[in-house]
């Protein structure tokens, strides 16, 4: 059975082992609306395959909960630590595995894309992505109560999906 759909929900994450941050966001005719945000904070003491387990469940009870229709992430970097770069990938493919059951399409943005999306300047720190993501969503203090720059990069990521989601499906519009 072919998937009805009925409105772009996109999935945005930043996927971390102590703490991964989301977002999520519908696109609608006038902007973008957001229904969630937040993190996941997964104890250390927890084993690895705990930890994935955790990851796991958490999200595909947000897929299925909120109808997600689009996975936005950002690629990794290969900072200093590899044991971490190789350990992301364990989590990033999680989300995969779920974008397939689900039959989810997804996108990836590497970060520099994501702060020269948000920002204009793909040399932007956390801070100058976390100012742009808060004066784009004014409200978001009062009903979010972020505090974490883990979720305000989720929904810079987010928003990419949601943009681009929207630039693909304006063209396709035109050729149809």
């Amino acid at each position: 059975m072919e998937k009805v759909k009925t409105s772009c929900i996109t999935l945005g994450v930043d996927p971390g082992f102590s703490v991964t941050g989301f977002g999520v966001m519908q696109r609608k005719p006038n902007g973008v609306q957001l229904l969630d945000c937040g993190y996941l904070k997964m104890r250390s003491s927890d084993s690895l395959v705990r930890r994935t387990g955790i990851f796991y469940h958490f999200f595909k009870d947000k897929i299925e909960q909120l109808h997600i229709s689009h996975i936005a992430l950002e690629t990794p970097f290969l900072g200093k630590n590899a044991q971490t770069f190789l350990k992301l990938g364990y989590l990033r493919g999680i989300l995969y595995l779920l974008a397939d059951q689900h039959q989810i399409p997804t996108s990836e943005f590497a970060p520099k894309q994501v702060k020269t999306t948000v920002t204009g300047f793909g040399g932007a720190s956390k801070d100058q992505v976390a100012l742009m993501v808060h004066r784009l969503f004014p409200n978001l203090h009062q009903k979010f109560l972020i505090s974490k720059n883990d979720i305000t990069d989720a929904l810079a990521v987010c928003l990419c999906g949601v943009w681009t989601e929207q630039a693909y499906s304006n063209i396709a519009k035109n050729y149809m």
